[in-house]
């Protein structure tokens, strides 16, 4: 699982989307921005306006930088930054959000390969069939398991 080297021309693109947080993180970030705002107001109402769009500006960019692009193109499946080829997988199930739970509940391996992000609501499992990879798994969150998994299946 290294860094991908390049990224893949659209037409390669099967499945992409980025784990971006719902609604709830966005205004957490928005209200953080305004209490911090109120709280530099003693200062000054100019000093409190440009501190609360730099806080709600850098928020939002720390949210997107962290949020992991799962992608399948150029023969890959790519989730944040690593990838494996799907000529090295086998078997893709979709999880939904209770599917996942039990999957990471006692029947979890150590050393299975996870890109979870629990607002998404499913996932897909996906066996690793090189033999020389110690990687059993990977579990994959996705607001599209049904796509994704198609097209992992269908890449192939």
């Amino acid at each position: 699982m290294t860094p991908a080297p390049h990224a893949a021309r659209p037409d390669d693109v099967r499945h992409r989307e980025r784990l971006v947080p719902g609604p709830g993180v966005w205004a957490g970030v928005v209200v953080f921005a305004a209490v911090v705002a109120v709280a530099v107001s003693v200062a000054s109402w100019t000093v409190s306006a440009v501190v609360g769009t730099v806080v709600l500006v850098v928020g939002v960019a720390l949210v997107l930088w962290s949020s992991p692009v799962v992608e399948v193109a150029a023969g890959e499946l790519r989730a944040g930054s690593a990838h494996v080829p799907l000529s090295d997988l086998g078997a893709v199930s979709v999880l939904d959000r209770a599917g996942v739970g039990r999957a990471m509940g006692p029947a979890w391996d150590a050393r299975a390969f996870a890109c979870l992000r629990t607002w998404t609501g499913g996932a897909v499992r996906v066996e690793v069939i090189d033999p020389s990879d110690p990687t059993p798994y990977w579990i994959v969150s996705s607001r599209d398991a049904e796509g994704l998994a198609a097209a992992i299946a269908g890449s192939r």
